[in-house]
């Protein structure tokens, strides 16, 4: 790490120690246009981080950061298609493959930007004669970036779905692909297999059975089954012809893949034209994150607000918080987009960090996460910086009042994260219900609420796939630029190896075909006890 970085750093640090018991209210009262001045806005989304700390000090101190680590220059590089993705020698272009109006984008002296747009044109091609066909039901078998994207995006997305029922398979545990299978009509019924290479063994064991099921119940694989695949080799073997294979490259990784075939399903569901909204509002992400300068851009702002909390505060957790139903499964998915790209321990140049990497990303949808978490947000030991999410407008018009209410309780947390409730508060309190003394003390020191705890805030006017496009290539942009700043690579994922090796050794194991003698004391007891229950 250069100099310039380590005093970048330092700064920051010292800056902390000076702030670090202020009152985040305080700061509204200093600055009477605080808000205005603590938010960033592309389009009709704004994002609000005046609930925060950060003070102009910080701001500079930060925007002095990225300048320092160069991240323009990493940016730039990745949407020209440079080989950023170092450890395996790879471009990072997932960009690419919504960059529906841009210039062209070259890999190894080749123009992407045609492959991408003929790809999408084959998708939409078949995702409509799909919708039009007598299919009722499309099963999206993958895992990881091959299934939680799109899964993500058909439940947030359902207003628009007007294409087949849309089911997903993605543990290799029997129970989900038995209870997905159940009740579905094989006749009517189109599996799609996602794995890059066909051989991802969860993927492909849910695929065979998923095949098995189809023929068992009159179905017909040979034109039922869909591939999204680079290895048509495996795909022929497979049984699945080329015109319903679907490839990507290999820079583009799982957790970005939702852009182009492995949005498949979602296609299908909602359709060409949502589907191409989708592709635009991400597209529109990126030309701000290129684009928009220092403070005023966005994804920038949102990672260095995440770096200021996690390694300057020390706050080890984040907590992903949509005021949206159908947002449900947006937190675990940025739990992945986050936790697999920066949860690393070593340096782009293989040294090892001089800090913590990436923070533990959880959440759930509001208001339901109020009656099961929030207690410890608001009076646990340890502070969580919150990411509220919220729209203006829902998509029931006649239930316009259920989202009054919820956005009124996603203000609220967000005010009372920050505002808190002060002992005398909670004195009043006790004794306007006519407790006196100890009594009054006990109860009280109950009703505290220490307050001066941060969060952000996203609103845009509605969850439509224009706007579920530019939440989604935010988060991919934020990921990114604190990757960048902490100087590791966001696009391997090395750690995710050793387990599956050990997984695919211990299989015959517990079968019972080979030794447990080489194992470790207690995985050769936890083997035995499998054995001896599984009948």
């Amino acid at each position: 790490m250069t100099n310039k970085m380590n005093a970048a750093w330092a700064a920051l640090e010292t800056l902390h120690l000076e702030v670090k018991d202020r009152q985040i209210l305080s700061l509204f009262d200093d600055d009477t246009a605080r808000a205005d001045s603590f938010q960033c806005n592309t389009g009709d989304m704004l994002l609000d981080y005046s609930k925060t700390n950060i003070d102009e000090a910080t701001k500079a101190a930060l925007l002095h950061l990225a300048e320092v680590a160069q991240v323009s220059d990493r940016r730039d590089a990745m949407f020209e298609g440079a080989v950023i993705n170092e450890t395996e020698g790879r471009a990072v272009l997932h960009t690419a493959l919504r960059n529906l109006d841009g210039d062209a984008v070259f890999v190894d002296g080749v123009d992407v930007i045609p492959e991408v747009r003929a790809t999408l044109d084959r998708m939409s091609e078949y995702a409509e004669t799909v919708r039009s066909s007598e299919i009722t039901d499309v099963i999206n078998i993958g895992i990881g970036g091959s299934d939680l994207g799109p899964a993500m995006a058909v439940q947030a997305l359902s207003p628009y779905h007007d294409g087949p029922r849309v089911h997903f398979v993605s543990n290799v545990d029997g129970a989900d692909v038995s209870d997905t299978l159940r009740g579905l009509d094989a006749k009517t019924t189109l599996v799609v297999v996602a794995s890059k290479t066909f051989g991802t063994i969860e993927t492909m064991t849910n695929a065979r059975s998923a095949r098995a099921w189809m023929v068992e119940n009159g179905g017909d694989p040979s034109k039922q089954f869909a591939a999204l695949s680079t290895s048509e080799e495996r795909t022929t073997q497979f049984g699945i012809p080329s015109e319903r294979v679907f490839g990507f490259e290999d820079w583009v990784g799982g957790r970005y893949s939702l852009w182009g075939p492995i949005g498949l399903s979602l296609m299908i569901g909602i359709g060409s034209r949502a589907f191409y909204s989708f592709l635009r509002g991400a597209q529109a992400m990126d030309t701000h994150f290129c684009a928009a300068e220092g403070a005023e851009n966005m994804p920038l702002v949102h990672a260095l607000v995440g770096i200021w909390h996690n390694q300057i505060c020390g706050y080890t957790t984040r907590a992903v918080l949509p005021y949206d139903q159908r947002l449900g499964l947006l937190p675990a998915y940025f739990q992945q987009l986050e936790m697999e790209s920066n949860g690393k321990s070593v340096a782009m140049d293989g040294t090892k960090l001089p800090r913590h990497s990436g923070p533990v990303v959880w959440g759930e949808p509001g208001t339901n996460g109020q009656h099961a978490f929030y207690q410890l947000i608001h009076q646990g030991t340890r502070i969580v910086p919150c990411e509220f999410m919220l729209a203006a407008q829902g998509h029931e018009p006649d239930l316009k009042h259920h989202h009054q209410l919820l956005a009124a309780n996603c203000l609220a947390q967000s005010e009372a994260l920050m505002r808190g409730r002060s002992m005398d508060e909670a004195r009043a309190i006790m004794a306007a219900k006519g407790l006196l003394g100890d009594e009054l003390e006990r109860q009280a020191a109950h009703r505290v609420f220490e307050g001066n705890r941060p969060s952000v805030t996203l609103v845009y006017p509605k969850l439509d796939p224009f706007v579920l496009g530019q939440i989604v290539a935010l988060y991919e942009h934020r990921v990114f630029v604190e990757g960048v700043l902490l100087g590791l690579n966001s696009f391997d994922q090395w750690g995710v190896e050793l387990g599956k090796e050990l997984a695919t050794a211990l299989e015959p194991v517990i079968a019972g075909t080979q030794s447990a003698a080489s194992k470790d004391g207690s995985t050769r007891g936890l083997v035995d006890y499998v054995q001896r229950h599984q009948g």
